[in-house]
């Protein structure tokens, strides 16, 4: 038997499923396409997450596309996080082209255009929804892991917190987090929070506060607010049926990593609250698509890490899959690379002896093939090509397929900024979520009960300034009352002397005896 006889009969079995899929594209072997021998994925396992990976200009974007509008398809939504501004044209139909009509008669599969339902989405100042989350939606545990506190810092911020809640002050933006603080290690408040939840260490709150900056410097204090966006939201399809793809509009916040990371751990966190567990489902209730993801891992901490990898490990249960796009699979941590079932892989570029290190690597995380070279594979595709292997319905890797990608049915281009002011004019959400919404929170409550702290202070120091000026006239009187009866005391006793010594001249002048005479005032 040849080898493509039994690579044919390989593939056809391992690709043979019960349940719905979606058709990544053809298998080749030595460079040719093997009509109708499709490289399939199936739904019920696309929960077990993903990574789509290739050097820039080699399709990994194309492949991100296909998927998502084929899951559409299906009547699944997803969240695709548009980093670099290009994925727009999924909410246009292709216009078709001579070479996508050749590379479906190549596969065995007939093309035809299609348009996706799509919602933009924004977290700064780019045109659509706007998503935020309050500071007490992320909870003391979540904002310690993303400002990478110690744990001394994290359980002063879990005190204030619950200081919080105790007193029903609202946590709803990062001024109301720093007026918290400050107020903890104000006289204001430092007693009363004390003597109820122990020594706020006043250090420590400082380096919180700087942190809290850092992150506002990357602009995050847009994020922090209400309206809350809800999850729910994420989860819709439109009237035909097919899932809504929303497109997070992330293209100036690209040295903004902090933000992005902060952003997409609240999303993962919030999903895995509010979503009920699904268990085995035949397919996912949502999928997430997080471009550039090595933005979200190059700058995270340890603690962040551990964070990420225990709600993709978990998340899954809720009918969630999440799938990372990124140029090589090194930019993902093994702990959480291990957890993804499906792989589309791109070509990878060798120019240095760093850039082949990684590609062996990368070789390393595919089923092992009699038929690919993979670390030579890797670095002699086409565009357009990529390495796929994915989990059958069993939980079982596929055989490892070099794949002729199909196009996408949408546009391969970005949209007018006419065409996104049209879709975002057209939006249900617009009107819940873009409206300013300020209302009294923590901030407001705290100033008001400083400024009563400040104004009993003052009525305090000018009551005793009285106190002390009351005592001092006082005293001031007394003086005066004794001087006056000290003088009233001598003139009586000078005025007493002086009528004696009259008398007694009198009285010596009647027996014949002569006084010289004084005169008397």
């Amino acid at each position: 038997m040849s080898d493509i006889t039994k690579f044919s009969e390989e593939i056809l079995s391992g690709y043979t499923l019960e349940g719905d899929y979606i058709v990544a594209g053809g298998a080749m072997l030595e460079g040719e396409c093997l009509k109708d021998h499709f490289v399939k994925i199936p739904l019920r396992t696309l929960n077990r997450h993903g990574l789509i990976a290739g050097a820039t200009g080699t399709g990994k974007t194309k492949s991100l596309q296909v998927i998502a509008e084929q899951l559409s398809n299906h009547g699944i939504p997803s969240m695709l996080m548009d980093i670099k501004g290009d994925l727009s044209g999924i909410a246009a139909a292709s216009p078709g082209h001579k070479k996508i009509d050749e590379r479906h008669e190549a596969i065995g599969l007939p093309f035809e255009a299609g348009v996706s339902p799509v919602e933009f989405l924004s977290l700064s100042d780019e045109k659509g929804v706007r998503l935020r989350a309050t500071v007490s939606e992320f909870g003391p545990i979540l904002l310690s892991k993303i400002l990478d506190l110690t744990d001394v810092q994290s359980g002063i911020l879990s005190v204030l917190f619950k200081y919080c809640d105790d007193n029903r002050l609202p946590l709803l933006d990062l001024n109301d987090l720093k007026k918290i603080l400050q107020y903890a290690t104000d006289d204001a408040g430092k007693d009363e929070i004390e003597k109820e939840y122990g020594k706020i260490s006043s250090t420590s709150v400082s380096t919180i506060l700087r942190k809290i900056v850092e992150l506002e410097s990357q602009g995050a204090e847009r994020f922090f607010g209400e309206t809350s966006f809800d999850v729910e939201d994420l989860l819709r399809t439109n009237d035909e049926g097919k899932g809504v793809v929303s497109i997070l509009r992330l293209t100036d916040i690209q040295g903004k990593p902090k933000l992005f990371s902060t952003f997409m751990l609240q999303l993962l966190a919030e999903i895995y609250a509010t979503m009920p567990e699904a268990g085995d489902l035949p397919k996912p209730k949502l999928a997430l698509f997080i471009d550039e993801a090595h933005l979200v891992f190059n700058e995270a901490s340890d603690a962040l890490l551990d964070q990420i990898e225990t709600i993709i490990k978990l998340i899954r249960s809720k009918g969630v899959g999440i799938f990372f796009i990124t140029q090589n699979p090194t930019d993902i941590p093994d702990s959480v690379l291990s957890q993804l079932g499906l792989k589309v892989q791109h070509a990878l570029r060798a120019f240095t002896a760093k850039d082949r290190k990684a590609i062996k690597t990368a070789s390393e995380n595919f089923p092992i093939s009699d038929y690919y070279e993979t670390d030579e594979l890797l670095t002699t595709m086409g565009i357009g090509e990529a390495m796929v292997t994915c989990l059958n319905e069993d939980g079982i890797p596929t055989p490892l397929a070099h794949t002729l990608m199909r196009a996408p049915q949408s546009r391969m281009d970005i949209l007018t900024n006419a065409e996104i002011d049209s879709i975002i004019k057209a939006s249900d959400l617009i009107s819940k979520y873009n409206k300013v919404v300020d209302r009294e929170s923590a901030y407001e409550i705290l100033n008001e009960k400083i400024e009563e702290y400040n104004t009993m202070l003052a009525e305090q120091e000018a009551e005793e300034e009285r106190q002390k000026a009351e005592k001092k006239a006082s005293s001031s009187r007394s003086r005066s009352r004794k001087e006056e009866g000290f003088l009233e005391s001598k003139a009586a006793r000078t005025i007493g002397k002086e009528i004696g010594n009259v008398a007694v001249r009198g009285l010596l002048g009647v027996f014949g005896v002569k006084t010289r005479r004084r005169k008397f005032f």
